[in-house]
């Protein structure tokens, strides 16, 4: 066991201190704060403690699905019967990176860990990578998001290259079908797995006709898509200079729509997800590329998955009354395409609230709102559709543009109690960041309210089974 100086004991201490004080003055969950004490006492202490890590360190970038892809790793790791280091509170800045390493820290200044699977920022990732020195890192995508903090999503491409390139022995779990990381898996030298779909899974409402990715980095041409899944993701090639998608070593195939979720193989096992985002395939297959590149076997892969919950409490769903209600996190272009398609594929009538915030940690900038093919919602059988959020109004004037009514609303509770009370009683609620919190303290709010007595008036546009 590898021993640690006064300073980074002083750091640790004070971070631990510092987390104390936190939860008993109920001023959060501590996630970050502690990070900065430890960070300002000794500034070595993430390269200090990173390698206490006992077997290996991997890292989760992308711009959708690093918090799923990274309770994927912990939990399969620890099937294995492996101990986990995770920042699962998902503070995946410096600081919070560094919260995650202190806190874990037992008496006598040791860290017992296996692995450490950690969610990192892709604009701290050049800051962050070096100090970790991590055994892999996971790719999932890139695509524009908060424009105002990363800028467009060349700078995010050029700034992750620079990341993976400072830890050149780490190897590089791609998801090949994206077409700014086959590029970069040309520009880079780290070693690599890829992964990917070759199957038509997403239907039409998930793409956009507005592609991220849309011309060759190398000789300017425009790319040919064999087979678009959603965004710039699909099989695409260079007419011009030949570039073209990795072959990947891991494939998901034999992909279907299960009761309770999806089914694939990878490598002969058949995997099942509990989910109705058939976009966590791409989620599930990284981490099992990731996991294979540092020795770990598929054997207790699928097991592992049986009770994730892939919600990862940003999505969810509530019974209020006789109405079901779906929450959703939608905070970039590709991801708000999903959810379009996902209620798209719901047959039954529905009703919807958007609800959009311009704060810090959504993004000041919402310009986003106009690569989002919001025409599908004309197919999803909407019934009533309300916005909410600070930016409601541009929510319902980017939907008057589509031809599609909606109703501005400023109280969301009530909105809430309006539908589940006289709508279709088939409720989706999408929601960034900000919004995400609030809407699941209403409507556990509106559940224990409906307990104690609430009652259910069906609308009668439609039936509930």
């Amino acid at each position: 066991m590898k021993k640690i100086g006064w300073r980074s004991r002083l750091a640790i201490c004070c971070g631990k201190l510092t987390s104390t004080w936190i939860r008993r003055l109920h001023r959060g969950n501590g996630g970050t704060l502690p990070g900065y004490v430890a960070r300002r006492i000794d500034p070595g202490i993430l390269t200090v403690l990173s390698g206490m890590v006992g077997e290996g360190i991997l890292v989760v970038m992308g711009t959708n699905g690093k918090t799923t892809t990274n309770r994927i790793l912990c939990e399969a790791l620890r099937a294995e019967g492996k101990k986990v280091l995770i920042n699962e509170t998902g503070a995946n800045m410096l600081n919070g990176v560094i919260s995650a390493f202190v806190l874990a820290v037992e008496k006598g200044g040791i860290l017992k860990a296996d692995y450490a699977c950690i969610e990192v920022d892709e604009n701290a990732s050049v800051e962050i990578l070096p100090k970790l020195g991590p055994d892999c890192v996971v790719l999932t995508n890139i695509s524009r998001d908060q424009l105002d903090r990363f800028g467009e999503v060349d700078l995010t491409y050029e700034t992750i290259k620079s990341a993976v390139q400072s830890v050149p022995g780490a190897c590089l779990a791609v998801n090949g079908d994206d077409a700014f990381l086959g590029f970069l898996l040309a520009e880079c030298e780290n070693p690599r797995v890829v992964y990917g779909i070759e199957e038509e899974v997403f239907d039409v409402a998930a793409r956009s006709e507005v592609l991220e990715n849309a011309f060759c980095r190398f000789c300017g041409a425009r790319l040919h898509y064999d087979l678009v899944h959603y965004g710039q993701l699909g099989l695409y090639r260079c007419p011009g200079c030949g570039f073209a998608r990795p072959r990947p070593d891991y494939r998901a195939e034999d992909i279907a729509r299960e009761e309770e979720g999806y089914s694939f193989t990878v490598e002969g096992r058949t995997v099942g997800i509990r989910t109705v985002s058939p976009y966590h395939v791409y989620n599930t297959l990284a981490a099992y590329g990731a996991l294979r590149s540092v020795g770990i076997s598929g054997e207790r892969f699928a097991k592992a998955l049986g009770s994730l919950d892939f919600g990862n409490n940003r999505e969810g769903t509530f019974t209020i009354g006789r109405a079901r209600v779906q929450l959703h996190l939608a905070k970039n272009p590709m991801g708000f395409q999903q959810k379009l398609s996902m209620i798209r594929s719901d047959s039954k009538p529905k009703d919807l609230l958007l609800f959009i915030n311009d704060r810090a940690q959504d993004g000041r900038d919402i310009s986003w709102l106009w690569d989002v093919d919001f025409q599908y919602l004309k197919e999803a059988g909407s019934v009533q559709i309300f916005t909410g959020g600070a930016r409601r109004y541009d929510m319902g004037l980017r939907l008057k543009y589509e031809g599609i009514e909606s109703q501005a609303v400023a109280d969301i509770r009530e909105a809430l109690r309006r539908l589940t009370n006289k709508g279709t009683g088939n409720v989706y609620v999408v929601v960034n960041y900000s919004g995400l919190y609030p809407a699941n303290h209403i409507l556990e709010e509106l559940m224990e309210e409906e307990k104690g007595g609430g009652h259910f008036e069906a609308d009668h546009r439609s039936s509930v089974s």
